[in-house]
């Protein structure tokens, strides 16, 4: 994602310093120069800002300091999309509690806990089945569905291992009976009105992306419906940039609110095959500039499907790629990353076809085609 996004600025002629707590991280590849160190070290993070003095910032992951940025911003650094904004989305509890009690959002219904006892009273007023949540991680790590209360340590112990960051405490969320889940990737900009792309369809498996592909079809009513709910978070965050905004749809009970991310979205890598005039990335860019945006453009469907690692290893090399590439009307990305764990996400396969294409069949295309590449 960061390095999509380093290349999107590239070809803007901007000037990059890549930062990840590991060398050799797949932005700095790409990037005019690279910092290593914990983010979570305030100190540290700061001490690279005095030394860089860059004029604006871009937070891509959970594991960051986010505090030390409203320090930036009143020094008169930029922070994207905004400090506000990087502190409340990356801490569940606090992204939850502006969309449901202060903006009046349709949500899950919802608990926190930071103990275990704790977690077990919030199960029995939830309600089985529910979903358990660090406040703060990614990628679905640490999230889980319990669906009995022998289950409840284990679900603990897991949200406890995936959590990101030092804040020890869990949401505890009602499972919500949808028909679909989607991603819709909204560009808020400065002086210029907020954009909304064509929604994205997903499929996860534990609480991570594994399939997306765009356009979803949805009723009018549900899109509009969505469409408001992401403008009236992003407006009350402020800050130019692409958000993903995650809602669950019903055709029942309609569209809820679940999650936003201030910036390009993993289910949005599905942009990557063209399926737009201009990709997540290339948007991301472009409002992170103030660089105007005419329109976004629905040119083709796409698909993606993503390729995971089976096995642990600090040299990953990959086999099945000419299958991948021999294919009509398919990009193969291999993000780069210089190690891979079991379950880790190191490239993803996106198909494109015409706006009339049965979409069906491109998912399927997609998804046979990652399943031929392998990690060894």
């Amino acid at each position: 994602m960061g390095k999509e996004f380093v290349i999107a600025c590239k070809r803007l002629g901007q000037y990059v310093v890549a930062c990840d707590k590991y060398d050799n991280a797949p932005a700095m590849q790409v990037a005019d120069e690279r910092r290593v160190f914990s983010m979570l070290d305030g100190d540290a993070l700061m001490q690279v800002v005095n030394e860089v003095k860059p004029d604006v910032i871009v937070p891509e992951i959970e594991a960051i300091r986010t505090e030390k940025l409203y320090e930036c911003e009143r020094n008169g650094i930029r922070v994207v999309p905004s400090a506000k904004a990087v502190n409340y989305t990356m801490n569940r509890k606090a992204i939850r509690e502006l969309a449901h009690t202060e903006l009046g959002l349709k949500t899950a219904n919802y608990r926190y806990a930071k103990t275990f006892d704790e977690f077990r009273q919030a199960a029995d007023e939830i309600g089985y089945p529910f979903i358990v949540k660090p406040l703060m991680s990614s990628s679905g790590h640490g999230q889980s569905k319990v669906d009995t209360p022998d289950q409840l340590l284990t679900a603990w112990n897991c949200a406890a291992e995936g959590a990101r960051g030092d804040i020890a405490e869990v949401i505890v969320e009602q499972f919500i009976p949808f028909d679909y889940e989607i991603t819709l990737l909204t560009v808020t900009q400065k002086d210029a009105p907020t954009l909304f792309c064509a929604p994205i369809g997903h499929v996860q498996k534990g609480g991570d992306y594994r399939e997306s592909f765009q356009p979803r079809a949805m009723k009018p009513e549900h899109l509009q419906a969505a469409q408001e709910m992401a403008a009236k978070v992003t407006a009350a965050l402020t800050g130019q940039g692409i958000w993903g905004v995650e809602f669950f749809v019903s055709e029942k009970e309609g569209v809820i609110f679940s999650e936003l991310s201030p910036r390009p979205h993993d289910t949005g890598m599905v942009t990557l095959a063209g399926t737009q005039n201009l990709n997540e990335f290339e948007l991301h860019a472009r409002a992170v500039l103030h660089l105007p945006i005419p329109e976004i453009t629905q040119e083709r469907q796409g698909a993606s499907a993503v390729i995971l690692s089976g096995v642990e290893t600090h040299d990953p090399q990959y086999t099945g790629m000419a299958d991948v590439t021999a294919a009509q009307r398919t990009y193969l990305r291999i993000f780069g990353k210089p190690e891979a764990h079991v379950g880790r996400r190191m490239g993803v396969v996106v198909c494109w076809d015409t706006l009339d294409t049965d979409q069906t069949q491109l998912r399927d295309k997609c998804k046979s085609l990652a399943a031929k590449v392998s990690v060894k």
